[in-house]
């Protein structure tokens, strides 16, 4: 017997699509894929799936000196790399109750906004790039390049650059520093200016954003969210508000916070923290005085080549760092920092020897990415790229 048409209709109707949205999907960033069951362009269920860049960064760790960690930090985050090595670099002279020079806690406090707001003007930049709007790239990108400029005259590299050492930093503010950095933030006040400008009432841009990818702060909470995605729910949770280091409590700074949990607040609300980097990068300028950027503990810090050249005792500590390491007491601790993506935290353990027994990395995208699916349902194909965008998952630490 044959089915009539209208049956059949019925039938295919019914049967659901399946779709691998990524990895090699330019929205997905090349190294997600999302598994989608698709009844027409409405997205019934999701599974993700990682692990197309793995770093291996935490075993890599465990076969290395402690300073030799440093680079790999970089890659977890790439997109702002200096906020890494800072988060290690503290977790590790935490465990050795090392307190660093104050010049150095304003550099730290200096590089890490500005990697901040570089990270920022990538998230958002390319956000609504995988919306359909090109030329608000263009505005974040050229002044995301100034910023890497400073950052290349400062240690030699751009993207990933090991600044930060265990007591301190690598090397000084260069001179003309303060001056550069100042054309920059005037350059960065314009171009949220004009991107903003662009976005604000351009209907697209809305209709593509607002209301899409809600989640609420409960949820959020339960999911383990921090950072940018959480205070867009109106959770007021800001590791340098909450546990503040180097000084972030005697900055004049305000702590941004949305309430609807969509695409565009999580859009938004980082155009006004990149402002409030600004206002603690312009303060901490003005707080750098002369002074030491390497702490005098002998146990992590090189003696002067002078020394090493005619003291017997610094030449063998000289050799002694060089060959064995770093070493901290046994012992465990957990610390952590407000990166651009959220609490980035630390979990080392040490055996006393020259390499860490465990270095556990508590990235913030992991859980972020765990609430993806959920985000997506109900959604059509191209809400699931908007989504993706605002949440600003980076593979690298995704993938640790």
């Amino acid at each position: 017997m044959t089915a009539k048409p209208s049956e059949t209709r019925d039938a295919l109707k019914a049967k659901p699509v399946y779709l691998n949205l990524g990895p090699s999907h330019p929205a997905m960033h090349g190294t997600l894929r999302l598994f989608c069951e698709l009844d027409g362009e409405i997205i019934k269920r999701a599974i993700p799936e990682f692990g197309y860049l793995h770093r291996g960064f935490e075993k890599h760790a465990e076969t290395s000196t402690w300073t030799q960690v440093i680079p790999y930090t970089d890659r977890l985050n790439y997109v702002s790399a200096m906020m890494n090595n800072v988060g290690y670099c503290k977790a590790v002279e935490d465990l050795m109750e090392i307190t660093i020079p104050d010049r150095a806690q304003v550099i730290r406090v200096i590089i890490c906004e500005m990697n901040r707001i570089i990270d920022h003007l990538v998230a958002t930049g390319t956000n609504v790039v995988d919306i359909g709007a090109l030329t608000n790239f263009w505005y974040y990108f050229n002044v995301r390049e100034k910023f890497y400029d400073i950052i290349e005259k400062l240690c030699g590299a751009r993207l990933t650059t090991a600044y930060t050492r265990i007591g301190g930093v690598m090397r000084d503010l260069f001179d003309g520093f303060e001056s550069e950095m100042r054309l920059c933030l005037k350059d960065l006040h314009r171009s949220i200016e004009e991107v903003s400008g662009l976005l604000n009432r351009n209907k697209i841009f809305l209709n593509r954003s607002v209301g899409v990818g809600v989640i609420s702060r409960e949820d959020a909470i339960a999911h383990g969210f921090t950072g940018p995605c959480l205070r867009a729910t109106g959770v007021a949770y800001d590791v340098r508000k909450a546990q503040p280091y180097y000084g972030y409590e005697t900055y004049d700074w305000e702590l941004v916070v949305a309430e609807h949990g969509d695409t565009y607040d999580r859009v938004v609300l980082r155009f006004e923290e990149m402002r409030q980097s600004a206002r603690i990068i312009e303060q901490a300028m003005a707080r750098l005085k002369p002074g030491p950027i390497m702490t005098e503990d002998k146990r992590v810090a090189l003696p002067p080549k002078i020394e090493v050249y005619t003291n017997i005792e610094a030449l063998m500590n000289h050799f002694k760092l060089i060959y064995e390491g770093i070493r901290p007491p046994p012992g465990e601790i957990y610390s952590c920092t407000e990166a651009a993506n959220g609490e980035l935290g630390f979990y080392i353990i040490s055996d006393g020897s020259g390499i860490p027994y465990r270095v556990k990395c508590r990235a913030p995208c992991f859980p972020i990415y765990q609430a993806y699916p959920k985000m997506v349902e109900g959604g059509m194909i191209s809400d699931a790229v908007a989504i993706l965008g605002g949440l600003n998952i980076v593979a690298g630490e995704l993938d640790r």
